[in-house]
C-alpha cells in the first residue's frame, strides 16, 4: 500500500531533470494523503506524439473515466502492478495515461493496536535526486460538463529489506526507466508492465517518526 508520502524537492530541480513546460506552484509537503492534489509529470494530453512533458496537479484516488456516478464508486489510491494491464479500472490508463509521481519518500505504519502503532519514513540512503513512483492517471467527464483528473500510485510486493514493514510498496522506477514509462506511444502496455517488475537497486533508510500523524 502507499497512501502517505512526502515531497519537498524544489520545482526547479524537477524541471531541470525532466524538461517539462509550464508547471504548477506547490509548497513543500511532509505529509501527502488521498484525496489531496498530487504533482505528476506526464506527456501533455492530446499531443503525446510531440513528447512534450508537463507538470500537473491531479487528485490522488483514481476515478475511472467510465464511472457514471463518482459518489457510488469511491476512488482507487493504489493499483497493483500484477493486475494493471488487465483490470478494467486501469487498462486504459496503462495504455494511454502513465505518469511519474515525484517524491522524497513514503510512510509505513506498523503495529497491531493503536497504542503500539509507529510511523516509519522510508527514504533513499543517497538522496541526490527525488524518487519517481510509477503512476496512472485518468480523466473523468460528467454529464454536466464537470471534469476531474485523478491518480493511482502503482504498488508491488515489497523488496526484502522493507518487507518487515509492509507486504507492498510503491513501484520506484529507476532513472533509466522513467522515459520509457512516460512514452505511452513507444512503450506498449506489456513493455510497461515489465518495467513494474524490475526492482530499483538502491539502498533505503527507515526512520521511526513515532506516533502516526
Amino acid at each position: 500500500m502507499c497512501r502517505h508520502f512526502l515531497l519537498s524537492t524544489p520545482l526547479e530541480t524537477l524541471q531541470t531533470r525532466f524538461q517539462f513546460t509550464g508547471g504548477v506552484a506547490y509548497p513543500p509537503r511532509a505529509h501527502i494523503r488521498p484525496p489531496e492534489p498530487v504533482c505528476v509529470i506526464r506527456l501533455r494530453p492530446g499531443v503525446e506524439a510531440t513528447g512534450v512533458r508537463e507538470l500537473a496537479l491531479v487528485r490522488w484516488g483514481l476515478l475511472p473515466h467510465w464511472v457514471k456516478d463518482p459518489q457510488t464508486f469511491g476512488s482507487l489510491p493504489n493499483a497493483r502492478a500484477e493486475t494493471v494491464p488487465d483490470k478494467p479500472s486501469f487498462k486504459t490508463p496503462m495504455r494511454h495515461r502513465r505518469c511519474l509521481v515525484p517524491a522524497d519518500g513514503w510512510y509505513v505504519t506498523t503495529g497491531d493496536k493503536p497504542s503500539r502503532r509507529v510511523l516509519h519514513r522510508v527514504t533513499p540512503a543517497a538522496a541526490d535526486e527525488p524518487i519517481m513512483f510509477a503512476g496512472l492517471w485518468d480523466h473523468w467527464l460528467g454529464a454536466d460538463g464537470s471534469e476531474i483528473e485523478t491518480l493511482a500510485i502503482v504498488t508491488a510486493p515489497a523488496i526484502a529489506p522493507l518487507a518487515h514493514l509492509d507486504e507492498r510498496m510503491p513501484v520506484v522506477l529507476a532513472p533509466a526507466q522513467t522515459d520509457a514509462w512516460l512514452d505511452v506511444r513507444g512503450t506498449s502496455p506489456d513493455e510497461a508492465a515489465e518495467l513494474l517488475s524490475a526492482t530499483d537497486q538502491r539502498d533505503w533508510t527507515v526512520t521511526d517518526v513515532s506516533a502516526p500523524h
